[in-house]
């Protein structure tokens, strides 16, 4: 109903539409990667398991996996250096 009436006014939407991974294909990547290496591999039997193994795919994922965009090292641990380098201690002596 409202993109009739917007289509009406001639106006055009800012929005990503509904099955466009070409739109935000961060996104995208990150669903296909989550669905072909865990949810297509597991049975969940509780949402306590569930939970538990979706966890421990996530650490995985930002902790131990390389990324060729970061020279083959993990997010997390890229971030950290990022953030510990400007606090170096200065000497009051």
């Amino acid at each position: 109903m409202l993109r009739e009436w917007l289509r009406k006014l001639n106006i055009g939407t800012l929005f990503i539409e509904p099955g466009s991974p070409w739109e935000n294909g961060y996104v995208e990547s990150f669903n296909g990667r989550m669905r072909d290496e865990l949810l297509d591999w597991e049975i969940f039997y509780t949402l306590k398991e569930a939970r538990h193994l979706i966890e421990m795919w996530r650490c995985e994922y930002n902790h131990i996996r390389p990324y060729s965009s970061l020279g083959y090292k993990p997010p997390t641990p890229a971030a950290r250096i990022a953030v510990q380098e400007p606090f170096q201690a200065v000497s009051l002596t």
